[in-house]
């Protein structure tokens, strides 16, 4: 796979993050800073690490899920790995920008 179709696969992924909401707090998992790595391979497998706000989040099983099949739909992604890690753990720092002035946290 070209690099220049590699980025484009990781834009559209991105893309698709951002549409990804966690059920709690109004803000994508992108923007909170919950997606550590995006990884691709040249076969078009991906492989996603994140985490979560708390490890004792009510929706631990079910994001995760979400973020697979969203990216499982997407048009050239042949599988999709997620994996979740608590290592490190998230803390508000890792929100965007975007997520910090949307929950009146910008500093």
């Amino acid at each position: 796979m070209k690099e220049v179709e590699k980025k484009q696969l990781e834009e559209t992924i991105i893309a698709v993050l951002k549409t990804i909401f966690d059920p709690d707090i109004p803000v994508s998992l992108y923007e909170l800073g919950l997606i550590y790595k995006i990884t691709i391979d040249d076969n078009n497998n991906v492989k996603i690490l994140m985490t979560l706000t708390s490890p004792n989040c009510p929706v631990a099983d079910a994001l995760p899920a979400e973020v697979q099949r969203r990216i499982a739909a997407i048009n050239g992604v042949e599988s999709v790995e997620v994996e979740l890690t608590f290592d490190p753990p998230w803390t508000p720092d890792r929100m965007s920008e975007t997520a910090q002035l949307e929950l009146d946290m910008f500093y």
